[in-house]
């Protein structure tokens, strides 16, 4: 599936701040968390709803709801974590995964370290989160370990990605949809995106 940008002026705004490499750590993490909302939002655009009957204050009416624990989202550890405060403003209940990999300096490739699911997730709708999609190496890796569980729908939620991450998802997951809110120039000689914002993880947890 081709990517979806997600565009709005709000969006580019708080993409200029976070940035910046002035941007000091606590607004870095508070525009992470906003971005993320954006992204959330159209993720969710094709979410199935339940009719239900509510009481207002006036009187009884017909509603729609969306079933929270239908829904899990899956950080990559350690930036995607960033992203969780921004999912859970907009779904409090949905059900949180993890995965643990980094990426071996000298080959680039993802390294696992740790995977945790809730159960049940092979009847859930997933959505993988990485503030950066660079190589794709870890986002694939993600996706791959999460169908070996048996998941069929998933999603895949980065806030600044690359054309050449993009085009290795496509050609290995084809199934999956990625939405972000910037597709950058390219790739410099150690994998980072250019322009970026930098090491995410690092600015999130300051660790710089």
């Amino acid at each position: 599936m081709k990517p979806i940008k997600v565009e709005h002026p709000l969006i580019e705004h708080k993409l200029a701040i976070l940035r910046d490499k002035k941007t000091g750590t606590k607004e870095f993490r508070e525009l992470i968390s906003e971005i993320t909302l954006f992204l959330c939002y159209e993720a969710m655009k094709d979410a199935k709803l339940t009719e239900v009957e509510i009481e207002t204050p006036v009187a009884k009416t017909k509603a729609h709801v969306i079933d929270e624990n239908d829904y899990v989202f899956v950080p990559i550890i350690r930036a995607g974590t960033g992203m969780i405060d921004g999912i859970v403003t907009m779904i409090p209940n949905a059900k949180i995964g993890h995965i643990g990999l980094y990426r071996d300096e000298k080959t680039l490739k993802p390294v696992r370290y740790y995977y945790k699911m809730p159960k049940g997730i092979e009847n859930k709708q997933v959505i993988v989160i990485d503030p950066m999609l660079a190589t794709g190496g870890s986002g694939i890796d993600a996706i791959t370990l999460l169908k070996e569980d048996g998941v069929k729908n998933i999603k895949f939620l980065s806030i600044i990605a690359a054309p050449e991450g993009l085009m290795r998802i496509e050609e290995v997951h084809p199934d999956v949809q990625v939405y972000c809110a910037a597709i950058d120039d390219h790739l410099n000689d150690v994998g980072y995106i250019v322009p970026g914002l930098g090491d995410a993880g690092d600015r999130i947890f300051g660790t710089v």
